[in-house]
């Protein structure tokens, strides 16, 4: 039934598997788990370290998503968060290091346009829609808590 498509689809994949990158998925895990296992460390750390000058858990923890997608953002800008990317895989990417550094690096490439018209502008023109939506969906949950709230106490 299938037509004699048997022996290109054999030789396509023998062909996917020659050109593939070998990965080494035991030592891939072990640098993924072990480079975001060091940013929710560094994350706890900042964390830990404002609860320590006083802040309440609330303030910490703003404290330290601000910090965080600062340093991913800037290590981004720098060239390095790229590095580590390439070294860690998913590991740099899971936290919310990752979300920064998806944000900064398409702007870095309009860096040539100059950083306030090319890198600025990019960079909202990106953040944009994840912004618009994410602020949209938190209003339309808002309204309806609101109104089940006001639905089962009354």
């Amino acid at each position: 039934m299938n037509g004699g498509n048997t022996s290109k689809h054999t030789s396509y994949d023998e062909k996917v598997k020659r050109l593939s990158p070998k990965s080494e998925k035991p030592m891939s895990l072990v640098k993924a788990f072990v480079v975001g296992g060091l940013i929710c460390v560094l994350g706890q750390l900042i964390r830990d370290t404002g609860l320590a000058f006083g802040l309440d858990e609330e303030a910490a923890a703003l404290l330290c998503t601000f910090l965080l997608i600062f340093l991913s953002a800037l290590l981004t800008g720098l060239g390095v968060y790229d590095k580590l990317g390439r070294f860690a895989g998913a590991g740099s990417i899971v936290p919310i290091t990752g979300f920064a550094n998806s944000m900064v690096s398409p702007a870095m490439e309009f860096k040539r346009e100059g950083y306030i018209t090319g890198v600025g502008a990019k960079m909202f023109v990106i953040a944009g829609p994840v912004l618009v939506y994410g602020i949209c969906s938190s209003i339309l949950v808002g309204l309806i808590y609101f109104f089940l709230r006001i639905a089962f106490k009354g």
